[in-house]
């Protein structure tokens, strides 16, 4: 029999002389930092006390900590029930060290850019204590480093420089209540001149800086001692119910309607906010019309569209009228095919106006529309353009008809310098014609934009699905334009596309007309692309998907998880919301390999991530997904594949990035993917709707996986109640 090996329990860790309930001063060195939240500077971390060799657990808020650093902290010895005996700080100052084997720490820590465990060890045997000095004060000294060069020098400074600067603006921001990541959007927007900016007006944060919003910059405000009743709050406020509406999708609301959202929102009287809305309308921001109050952005938008919309239907094209019937009678010879009745009336309807929408659900035919209008506009030699909101969109163009697609950024050559297109009404696109996809995904200034680039000969033929999601942006634009029935539109309503079944398809379709699922019978589902896994209670639903993505799917029809499967749920928070999703299927699906830890996420090497924001710089965009393929750990950057091609981002950019593993329904628009997993649940009830669930199901390409309940399900497809946008582009169009 084998002996069992007798382990002893280790010893407990000796402790400083305090009793529990002492209070007092704390000083020592940072040896390692246990958990750290960059939101809110909430830290745990391990602190060598000053004269002693053992360390203790320090726990409190500091606005920028760094391994190495000298800290020095007031507060209460306390026990915690499972963490034991430990300082709970109610301030913590930090402070760089001055000891060379401290700063050797506080390099190694990954605080400068360009700067690891081997090159910290250098320059401190190098220099000794007065390494800090010499970066700072002497950097072209450090070319006295073996591996240091002018090119890394320069980064090192830099990075140093930086380093210093927020860590001062994160300081005196959260000592006015806002976190580290907040801060550091704050620097990168504002620079060394933050803190100045910021007390002269604390609310032009939630103007200028993406992520922070009114309560962020009211609370700063306050902290600061702008009075509540203040009529630069009341202006503050007005602006930010205007922007919270148009988030929401809407464009105006009336103004008894903003003065009482103002009036919630603010506790000031009505007074001082009716002073502060002819204020605001006199300004920039805000424009009345009728009753109706809009941001000025919005309703420029609008009557840009309107009017650009009405020029070009008054306005023959500059190439001979192609004739109709003539020419889908070539298309269909050349395509091998016949066109059913109603693709023979859209394709014809398109070929015959200036202007004109075609619109359908899956399986309809509308790219084998798109592919026909392409045969014959190449047979006229004429010059076009097909264009998508997404890359993901834009590709499928691609890949369907043979001709190059480009999302709308690129078609109108957005330049960052300017942060305007370089195709406008004073430089028109030059072209006969433009097929543009994926319409209802196209919010108001999208649009806006689109419509000011395009000379008025030219022949514009818009092609979406009305019953999706309206765009996650402000306005309805598809629906709107459908509806002012000023421009010809085609429905398509049959279904031609049956593929593994069709029931992806045909599902989509009852979704739609507000009958029940068609689930396939048992003795055909090894044949099927569509399957329904009832569950409910949220613990089962992990466990299934798990086994869905890491072995039923993957085994069943040879897709991969990290690449080919995208779990998708109506909702971010609770359980079975994005967020605790993705941080599950990244540590089952990818739990090992170089990483950086930044805003409480750890970005992996073959991560899926997804930009949460447009960012013209690096020329991607809000719903753009890939995969991150480089990992530096000692430059702290990463490198993630999108669409093709490589973008690189810093510590200062992946507030930008989230994981997708997981993603929402309504960010998944104009995306196919191999296989979808969609949760639907009673815990989404708020969410639960006939479109959300019509969308999701028509993202999948080759198999469609619905975990939830069948009440669920039921509650979607019969909530038929849209929120209606208010939007009047319908009304100037007519």
């Amino acid at each position: 029999m084998q002996q069992r090996r007798y382990k002893p329990k280790p010893k407990p860790k000796p402790r400083p002389n305090v009793q529990q309930g002492d209070t007092g001063e704390l000083t020592g060195v940072i040896e390692s930092i246990v958990f750290r939240n960059e939101d809110n500077g909430y830290s745990v971390c391990s602190v060598k006390p000053d004269g002693q060799r053992d360390t203790v657990t320090v726990v409190g808020t500091c606005g920028a900590m760094w391994v190495g650093e000298c800290m020095r902290a007031t507060g209460t010895w306390t026990r915690h029930p499972r963490h034991g005996f430990q300082f709970q700080a109610e301030e913590i100052t930090c402070m760089a060290p001055t000891s060379a084997r401290g700063i050797e720490r506080y390099l190694a820590s990954g605080m400068i850019r360009g700067i690891g465990k081997v090159m910290a060890k250098r320059l401190v045997k190098h220099f000794g204590d007065q390494t800090l000095h010499i970066i700072e004060k002497e950097s072209q000294r450090i070319e006295e480093i073996e591996g240091i060069g002018s090119v890394l020098r320069k980064r090192i400074k830099e990075s140093w420089n930086e380093q210093r600067a927020t860590r001062d603006i994160m300081i005196f921001l959260q000592g006015h209540g806002i976190g580290t990541a907040q801060a550091a959007r704050i620097y990168r927007q504002y620079g060394a001149d933050a803190i100045a900016l910021v007390r002269t007006n604390p609310y032009r944060l939630c103007a200028d800086v993406w992520g922070i919003g009114f309560k962020t910059a009211d609370s700063v405000a306050m902290s600061l001692g702008i009075p509540e009743n203040s009529v630069i709050r009341a202006r503050a406020g007005i602006v930010y119910v205007m922007r919270t509406l148009s988030e929401e999708g809407h464009c105006h609301c009336t103004e008894a309607e903003l003065l009482l959202y103002a009036e919630q929102l603010l506790g000031i009287s009505i007074e001082i906010l009716t002073e502060a809305l002819q204020a605001e309308l006199q300004g920039k921001w805000l424009t009345k019309e009728d009753d109706r109050i809009y941001l000025t952005s919005l309703y420029e938008n609008e009557c840009t569209i309107a009017a650009k919309i009405r020029h070009l239907i008054d306005t023959p094209p500059n190439f001979k009228p192609i004739q109709s019937a003539k020419a889908v009678a070539w298309a269909e010879e050349q395509m091998h095919i016949q066109f059913a009745p109603q693709q023979r009336l859209a394709l014809e309807t398109a070929l015959d106006s200036k202007m004109a929408i075609i619109t359908g659900g899956p399986g309809v035919g509308k790219t084998t529309i798109i592919r026909a209008l392409v045969d014959v506009y190449k047979r006229r030699r004429l010059r076009f353009f097909l264009a998508a909101p997404t890359g993901r969109a834009a590709r499928r163009m691609t890949e369907a008809t043979g001709h190059e697609a480009v999302t709308i950024h690129r078609l109108l050559k957005f330049l960052p310098q300017t942060g305007k297109f370089e195709f406008h009404g004073a430089n028109p696109l030059p072209g006969d014609c433009l097929i543009l996809d994926e319409v209802s995904m196209v919010d108001l200034p999208l649009m806006a934009a689109v419509m000011d680039a395009l000379p008025t000969h030219m022949v514009v033929i818009l092609v979406g699905d009305i019953d999706q999601l309206p765009s996650v942006g402000p306005g309805n634009v598809l629906r709107d334009l459908i509806q002012s029935g000023i421009i010809p539109c085609q429905a398509l309503k049959t279904i031609f596309r049956q593929e593994s079944g069709g029931y992806i398809v045909r599902n989509a379709h009852n979704i739609n007309e507000g009958h029940r699922l068609e689930l396939p019978e048992p003795s055909r589902r090894n044949l099927s692309d569509f399957y329904m896994l009832p569950c409910n209670e949220p613990d089962d639903v992990l466990n299934r998907l798990l086994d869905l993505v890491t072995k039923r799917i993957p085994q069943r029809f040879g897709l991969n998880p990290l690449t080919d499967i995208q779990v998708l749920s109506p909702m971010r928070r609770a359980s079975l919301g994005t967020d605790n999703l993705n941080a599950i299927l990244q540590e089952t699906l990818n739990p090992q390999g170089d990483e950086i830890e930044r805003y409480g996420r750890k970005y992996r090497k073959r991560d899926r991530v997804m930009q949460i924001r447009n960012n013209y710089d690096k020329e991607v965009f809000n719903g753009d997904v890939g995969s991150i393929v480089d990992v530096d750990t000692v430059e702290k950057t990463i490198t993630v594949e999108m669409d093709g091609r490589r973008v690189g981002y810093d510590l200062t950019d992946l507030d930008e990035l989230v994981h997708a593993y997981a993603g929402t329904i309504h960010k998944s628009q104009g995306s196919e993917y191999p296989a979808v997993v969609i949760l639907m649940t009673t815990q989404h009830f708020k969410m639960l709707q006939r479109n959300l669930l019509y969308t999701a199901v028509t993202r999948g390409k080759q198999l469609v996986c619905i975990i939830g309940s069948h009440k669920a399900i039921g509650m979607a497809i019969a909530n038929t109640e849209m929120r209606q946008r208010r939007t009047s582009l319908k009304d100037r169009l007519r």
